[in-house]
């Protein structure tokens, strides 16, 4: 009784910074996420883009011009080509609403739609216009560090949490100790499989800060199909108000 008399007080020290450390590495790894979302989008932002679609047959491309406020406001406009200019994708909030030019009409987008195509592209509706939260809709746990394409990276594992509808049943998260920023984003279904991977490349500063202007989708199961979408150009920081993401300016602006 004496041995485990003089040992305990050590065991419980232990113990308790084992479970210290376990709480503090949750928090920490909802942090990093966080600090990786203020660095990709700022408080507010502008950016001009080109998706190219590559598929085995052809190969697609679309410009476009996106704004956003925040983690509740995004605007994505469509510039190119002609048949699809116009073309443009409101977030408000937890709202979704397509402008169809051909047909002049705008429709708000249930959620069901939002792990569906975006412009025909192997990303997703939800990937494109943020319509889940990173940081406030998962669960995070740390998993280590890693290198990847020559990034000293954290490793991220993030599990929705229940009450929010998302497309995705696990994502793991690599992110740049360096810069905070995403390089790869691996997204599993609910079999945890793996559905896609993508890549952020290019790290160039944009707006005064450094950011990857290159994302590439690959599907997982699909070969020889993947989407690229390129940033020539970021103002971070810009103002804008939430007056200008109205359902009224998808069908106003230019």
């Amino acid at each position: 009784m004496k041995t485990l008399s003089k040992h305990f007080p050590l065991l419980a020290l232990i113990t308790v910074t084992a479970l210290l450390a376990t709480d503090a590495g949750a928090q920490d790894a909802r942090e990093i996420i966080r600090q990786m979302d203020i660095n990709m989008r700022g408080d507010a932002s502008y950016s001009e883009m080109s998706m190219e679609v590559v598929r085995p047959r052809y190969t697609r491309e679309i410009s476009m011009r996106s704004w956003t406020l925040g983690d509740d406001y995004a605007l994505i406009y469509v510039t190119a080509p002609a048949r699809d200019e116009g073309t443009a994708f409101l977030k408000r909030d937890n709202e979704i609403w397509n402008y169809q030019p051909n047909i002049d009409r705008t429709v708000k987008m249930p959620p069901s739609m939002m792990s569906q195509s975006w412009m025909g592209s192997d990303f997703t509706n939800d990937d494109l216009v943020n319509a889940s939260s990173l940081v406030d809709d998962y669960t995070h746990r740390f998993l280590g560090e890693e290198e990847v394409d020559g990034h000293l990276s954290y490793v991220i594992e993030m599990t929705p949490l229940p009450e929010n509808p998302v497309v995705y049943e696990k994502i793991i998260q690599y992110v740049s100790k360096e810069y905070y920023l995403p390089v790869r984003t691996e997204n599993f279904d609910e079999r945890d499989d793996l559905v896609n991977t993508i890549h952020f490349r290019e790290i160039k500063t944009m707006g005064g800060r450094p950011m990857p202007t290159i994302m590439e989708i690959v599907p997982e199961d699909q070969a020889n199909r993947r989407t690229v979408i390129t940033t020539h150009s970021s103002e971070f920081d810009i103002d804008v108000s939430e007056r200008f993401f109205s359902i009224e300016n998808l069908t106003e602006i230019n």
